[in-house]
């Protein structure tokens, strides 16, 4: 049985035996696109995909769909409270 595909990237129709998100051509955007993706996460855990796609210059849909397709996790961050400042003490 073989599936019809659409690529994510270019939008080219292209058959397989499984169903796929990227045709070869774009094999390789898909996977720097998720290793900046990454990166990006390790040294800012708690963003979100505007912020990533913002960082990044790929769109929120991509780093959403990377979510939909199991690849990503959705993580519980937390928030820290900020120490009070005297910004009246402080001069600039």
């Amino acid at each position: 049985m073989l599936y019809t595909n659409v690529c994510k990237h270019c939008f080219k129709t292209f058959k397989s035996r499984y169903k796929r998100n990227t045709c070869s051509d774009c094999i390789g955007l898909d996977d720097a696109h998720f290793d900046e993706i990454e990166a990006y996460l390790k040294k800012y855990p708690n963003s979100n995909a505007l912020q990533i796609s913002e960082a990044l210059g790929i769109t929120a849909f991509e780093v959403l769909n990377y979510l939909k397709e199991g690849r990503l996790e959705l993580g519980r961050g937390y928030f820290e409270r900020l120490d009070e400042v005297n910004f009246e003490d402080n001069e600039v």
